[in-house]
């Protein structure tokens, strides 16, 4: 997208060129990017993506997604990395319903899914107090992924009775302010998003709470792509196998992850694998 394109005095994108001719109203699609393989992406996702005048993207989405938009299709970036944000939430917000006010299809991709650890209800809040017509398409989580890859169920009978999502974001060095006792029950699958910086410190709070030092865990780092690395150790040494990595990254706490494998991607099956195979 080119710079003047950009409108620095209100920091929303201006996209221009509708004269004063009236348009239909417009819609906004919240849609989950998946993991970033694009064979993962579901396809009503793959659909929105190709009707899209604009797509509002952060930085969770693999560029083999982003190749996906039409040709003439607005790509605009607002990733969000730890203390360094493009645009804040609220100016997303409204560059969504204002998209929508010009009478354009918007997709705000997200990795992952948009109602994990994405935001999207703040998003899907916003175009319904504008008026502005808002529909959700789920998408896979990371944690799908990750276990899938790995070989490693989420939920496992006499293992994983239950499975939780929670955020492992903070301030570097801290642990976050979560139910450690809960968390630390045995026979269920703890997956924390965000975590990798705090990783010492969340192995600390599982243990203290009465978590076994021994309780397998599995670091996934780029969960689905062709870089994606899986580590296995025990929940002591949680932090000692993450101090090497650095892409964004999943902690996955649980006895269940005493069946994941350790490695890279090789085990991910392109759909190519496929063609030919249906029919």
């Amino acid at each position: 997208m080119s710079p003047d394109s950009v409108a620095k005095s209100n920091r929303l994108v201006v996209l221009g060129g509708q004269g004063d001719q009236p348009r239909a109203p417009g819609v906004v699609w919240l849609v989950g990017a998946g993991p970033g393989d694009p064979d993962l992406l579901t396809l009503k996702a793959f659909k929105a993506i190709k009707a899209a005048d604009v797509i509002v993207h952060d930085g969770l989405v693999s560029q083999a997604v982003l190749d996906l938009a039409p040709r003439g299709a607005r790509l605009i970036s607002v990733v969000k990395r730890r203390s360094r944000h493009s645009y804040a939430q609220e100016e997303i917000d409204r560059m969504l319903v204002a998209f929508a006010a010009e009478g354009l299809t918007v997709v705000r991709l997200k990795g992952g899914d948009p109602f994990i650890f994405g935001r999207g209800g703040e998003e899907l809040a916003a175009c319904r107090e504008a008026g502005v017509v808002c529909h959700v398409v789920p998408g896979i989580t990371a944690a799908l992924a990750a276990g899938a890859a790995a070989g490693a169920p989420l939920t496992h009978r006499g293992a994983a009775q239950a499975v939780t999502f929670v955020t492992g974001h903070a301030k570097a060095g801290e642990a976050p302010d979560l139910d450690w006792p809960s968390l630390a029950r045995p026979n269920q699958t703890v997956i924390i998003y965000m975590g990798l910086a705090n990783a010492g410190q969340i192995a600390s709070r599982l243990m203290e709470a009465g978590r076994s030092p021994a309780t397998p865990a599995l670091i996934v780092e780029n969960a689905s792509l062709a870089t994606e690395r899986r580590i296995t150790a025990p929940l002591n040494g949680l932090a000692a196998a993450g101090a090497g990595l650095s892409g964004p990254a999943l902690l996955i706490v649980g006895e269940a992850m005493a069946l994941a494998q350790a490695g890279g991607a090789a085990q991910h099956a392109p759909l190519s694998a496929l063609v030919g195979r249906v029919g």
